[in-house]
């Protein structure tokens, strides 16, 4: 450190005199013999404290650090957190949109249910089928019939229209 303190004091009053010597032997008694030899600077000792100083640095580094790590953590967290607020948005609005086509498949299944149970089966159709049958059986023959009644009074009429001196009498 003293020797430090010299060198600079030697260049200040190299650089005061302006010598005009341009060797480097010739810059150095000029410098040798500008000085005034003052006494040595005596070497500062350093406290006790100087290890507590590294701890204390050491500490506000770590501190440093650390509040630097907790402000990346927080901000990372904060980010997590809004992506996943996103995707439950995202979420409820898909599970609303499913709830609503399960209520529309509901309805759905409830009316073709409504419908299986009211219309006809084969078993009814062709019970009905056969009624109808017989139905249509039933009036052919009382067709017939009535034909055939309709038939023997007009042979009657015919025949009671041959005799002249009858009168007949439709009620």
């Amino acid at each position: 450190m003293a020797s430090l303190c010299r060198l600079s004091a030697a260049r200040r009053t190299a650089l005061q005199s302006r010598s005009l010597s341009t060797t480097r032997v010739l810059r150095e008694e000029v410098t040798a013999t500008a000085t005034p030899n003052v006494g040595t600077i005596p070497v500062q000792k350093k406290p006790v404290g100087g290890f507590r100083g590294g701890i204390v640095g050491f500490l506000f580094g770590f501190s440093l650090a650390s509040s630097f790590a907790a402000y990346h953590l927080l901000d990372e967290y904060k980010q997590a957190s809004a992506a996943l607020q996103a995707s439950v948005e995202e979420l409820q609005i898909s599970t609303e949109k499913v709830s609503a086509h399960v209520r529309r498949i509901e309805a759905v299944e409830k009316d073709l249910k409504a419908l299986a149970d009211s219309s006809a089966g084969k078993e009814d159709l062709s019970k009905v089928r056969a009624e109808i049958k017989r139905l249509y059986d039933g009036l052919h023959v009382e067709f017939l019939d009535l034909r055939s009644h309709v038939w023997g009074i007009q042979q009657d009429l015919h025949s009671l229209s041959k005799k002249e001196g009858t009168s007949v009498r439709v009620v």
